[in-house]
């Protein structure tokens, strides 16, 4: 791939390779990617942002994230769309998840809590690069919503994929990573 490639290119091309795998790549690469993250300097935290995979969208399965992180007891927040806006819902067992009209899986209702009380932030991203910048579905949402998040949140992307060698267009509105986790390796951006 070019060294350096336009949004609109990445978002095409990974999204078509995610669709691309079978449903036993999938689950075993999701599964790879949920025990390297065990490898991250996170699980001292409290409050964990963690995204609900769109299935129409071949996301990362997060299922086995979500289990380690209750299996620690920790909180763990996921996001609702409100208009423009992301909505952050602790998720608990009286909790009822809907898919919304995108197919997003989320909380119908619960405990708001405020983008600044997060420590770690599982961020979904198509594509990301080697200096830490991310391309996700382009509405914005998620750099919106980092960027009320306290300075040191902790923002890891997953990918079933490596980086690329850059990202075409980033803008300074664009959150970067400091991790990012692949089924081979976990990814640290200074």
């Amino acid at each position: 791939m070019n060294p350096k490639a336009s949004k609109a290119k990445l978002r095409a091309n990974f999204l078509k390779k995610r669709l691309e795998l079978c449903e036993a790549e999938h689950e075993k690469l999701s599964f790879d990617i949920a025990n390297m993250c065990l490898k991250l300097p996170i699980w001292d935290f409290e409050y964990y942002h963690l995204f609900l995979p769109i299935q129409s969208k071949a996301e990362i399965d997060t299922s086995l994230i979500l289990t380690m992180l209750q299996g620690r007891d920790k909180q763990v927040i996921v996001p609702k769309v409100r208009g423009k806006n992301l909505e952050h819902i602790l998720l608990t067992d009286s909790t009822k998840i809907r898919i919304n009209s995108w197919g997003i899986p989320e909380p119908d209702k619960g405990i708001l809590i405020k983008p600044y009380q997060l420590d770690v932030v599982f961020t979904p991203l198509l594509s990301y690069d080697k200096s830490g910048h991310r391309v996700g579905y382009g509405n914005g949402f998620y750099d919106n919503f980092l960027a009320n998040c306290k300075s040191e949140v902790i923002k890891v992307g997953l990918s079933f994929f490596k980086p690329v060698d850059q990202i075409e267009g980033i803008r300074c509105e664009d959150i970067s990573l400091d991790y990012c986790v692949n089924p081979k390796e976990i990814i640290n951006f200074p």
